[in-house]
């Protein structure tokens, strides 16, 4: 079966279930702060998932274009992707965990024949984590009654079978995953579902949210209980066409065999599979808005994704400009998908060729060479001051060599220079994009011999565990709001980015649209297309005008129709976006309406006071106003 056929099945089989079909949402969340991309369906039906009426309904059902980066050092291997396709159904309080597992179970077996005697599942058993919630007996009895036999049911804990809450407190439960025995043993015979053994391939998930968890650490029952469920297509396609990996699927193979034809050197797989998925990921992000811009949170993976292709593209002996070659062979195969990547075939081509020649340009340049060797001489004449230093920075706190020898197990007695020239290469990669390669080949040319790669390599995995935990840290610390930041003070912001865009096209003219937002409790950030920097005055007045509609304190209402009623009635939005057949259409009185999915204030006076902070550009015809609220 084909990935396109399971979308298609799979939309088919949910919509005879009562499920309302969705569109995909962008991969930038709409005024969500607590996620740098979509990475699951049901990141954009937050405020439905705690309790805001959704347009199409209570059943939902989808294919989401999805993205996370957590497991992005995993990629090269079978099965991880940074970009991925969700095939997910919601109920929004509606049905409850016996229909979903049912229908779960009838789709896998008799929609997709695969063989039930091969399809294992794990369930929540209980955790010291999870005070007061015991294992989940009613989802272990459904299982049991579908014939999963005991022995085809694992309970596992907290890590392997619970969803959330995102932050510190937030809606949580148990979930329910399903696995195939693929037949294959790579592993050992003894491997069991939730083990990486390649044995067993996750290809369903049921999460089930009946509580929330409250800021003391309490589970309580939720209100309106929810199910969101998720397939992969990647994965799930690999196994309906028993296929050991996702990379020989038709989702990649043109631009595999791109690859492969473009390399001089050993073709080592694990490198060709990192340009696929990371081109393919650059690809969509870049459809969806996403500018390649160091500076900018979503803009530096992106350009991480790039330079870590060309990085490994070097190693197979790919040289000069490749990247718009492969960019195209995924244009080309989701152009029916999702037609908006044919229609920006050029801005994607030009944005990775771009960056793909400022990359080159500046790893091999003068001043780069420069840093490197001056960065290699320090590491030489100091190896304790620079491994201690270099690890300090990354932590945010004092590291000392012990603490670092014994928690990461690096054997060596006392810092060597090679050791400490690992540090100084991971320095390198994680703030320039410099690869291990340059850095090692560089030290061992001035050390003349004396380069122990064993050593630096060491302490090059122990500073990369570093990158990776204070990045998981400043994560949590950025997120911990809980599932989205539906706080008052965003709230108050939403209905400002309303008001201002209304008023930057009174001021500019109706050829301005909103190309994005991004709104937290500290500020409001909101890009529109204009192709000139505002004047002072002109700045000046349109924050006057957002003020006077605030002192007006207009009504707030909010109105569900057809995409064709909302634009006769004359409401504006992101009209590239895919609308569902019912949308929210919200109005500030006679003065703006919009399409959006909310929340917003019941009046304008609500929202306090607004201040302009600064006015930039973004890009080519693109500028960002940052803005704050004043009670």
């Amino acid at each position: 079966m084909t990935a396109k056929e399971l979308r298609k099945k799979y939309l088919e089989f949910f919509e005879k279930k009562g499920h309302a079909i969705i569109p995909s949402a962008s991969l930038i969340p709409e005024h969500d702060p607590t996620v740098l991309f979509t990475t699951a369906g049901m990141h954009p039906l937050v405020p439905h998932l705690l309790g805001e009426p959704h347009p199409a309904g209570r059943r939902l059902a989808n294919v989401q274009k999805s993205m996370r980066t957590d497991d992005i050092d995993d990629v090269g291997d079978p099965w991880h992707n940074t970009f991925f396709e969700m095939l997910g159904n919601w109920s929004l309080g509606d049905y409850w965990k016996k229909e979903a597992i049912e229908w779960s179970f009838e789709f896998l077996t008799q929609e997709l024949k695969l063989d039930p005697k091969r399809i294992y599942v794990t369930v929540f058993g209980s955790d010291p984590e999870i005070p007061g919630v015991g294992e989940d007996e009613e989802t272990i009895q459904i299982w049991k009654d579908l014939g999963i036999a005991e022995n085809r049911i694992f309970r596992l804990g907290k890590k392997d079978n619970w969803w959330g809450p995102v932050g510190q407190a937030g809606p949580c439960g148990p979930d329910t995953e399903m696995f195939y025995d693929t037949g294959r043993v790579e592993h050992g015979e003894k491997c069991h579902p939730g083990e990486t053994c390649g044995k067993y391939a996750e290809i369903w998930n049921d999460v089930f949210m009946e509580f929330n968890k409250t800021a003391d650490g309490t589970y309580v029952p939720l209100k309106q209980k929810n199910v969101d469920t998720g397939m992969g297509i990647e994965r799930t396609t690999a196994v309906l066409q028993g296929k050991d990996n996702v990379y020989d699927t038709e989702l990649f193979q043109e631009a595999m065999k791109r690859i492969k034809n473009k390399a001089t050197e050993e073709f080592n797989l694990k490198d060709a599979r990192i340009i696929a998925d990371h081109l393919r990921a650059a690809t969509f992000l870049i459809a969806d808005g996403v500018e390649p811009i160091s500076a900018n949170d979503r803009g530096s993976v992106l350009v991480r994704l790039i330079t870590r292709s060309i990085t490994s593209a070097r190693k197979i002996g790919i040289e000069g400009s490749f990247a718009s070659w492969i960019t195209d062979s995924y244009i080309n195969f989701y152009k029916d998908e999702y037609p908006e990547l044919l229609k920006k075939k050029d801005l994607i081509n030009n944005k990775i060729s771009q960056e793909e020649k400022k990359y080159l340009s500046r790893v091999h340049s003068p001043v780069t060479k420069k840093l490197e060797q001056e960065e290699i001489s320090k590491a030489q004449a100091d190896p304790r001051g620079t491994i201690e230093s270099k690890a300090s920075n990354v932590s945010g706190s004092p590291v000392r060599w012990e603490d670092l020898k014994q928690q990461h197990e690096i054997t060596m007695s006392s810092p060597t220079p090679s050791a400490a020239i690992g540090t100084v290469s991971a320095d390198l990669k994680f703030t320039r994009g410099i690869p291990q390669e340059e850095t090692f080949g560089t030290a061992d040319a001035i050390l003349k011999g004396d380069f122990n790669k064993e050593e630096a390599e060491a302490t090059f995995n122990a500073m990369t565990a570093l990158h990776r935990q204070a990045s998981k840290q400043k994560e949590e610390k950025r997120f911990a709001g809980g599932l989205a930041d539906h706080t008052e003070v965003t709230i108050r912001g939403h209905t400002a980015t309303h008001l201002l865009h209304q008023a930057l096209r009174d001021e500019l003219g109706n050829q301005v649209y909103q190309t994005g937002s991004n709104i937290t409790p500290e500020r409001i950030r909101f890009d529109f297309s204009y192709g000139e920097k505002l004047t002072k005055e002109q700045i000046k007045r349109v924050e006057e005008v957002v003020n006077q509609k605030t002192k007006e304190d207009l009504p707030v209402k909010k109105e569900i129709m057809s995409v064709e009623e909302g634009k006769k009635a004359g409401a504006i939005g992101l009209f590239e976006e895919k609308y569902g057949e019912r949308v929210s259409v919200y109005s500030i009185d006679n003065y703006s309406k919009e399409f959006c999915g909310g929340p917003h204030v019941e009046h304008t006076a609500q929202v306090g006071k607004f201040k302009i902070i600064k006015e930039e550009a973004l890009g080519a015809g693109q500028r960002r106003i940052r803005a704050t609220l004043n009670n």
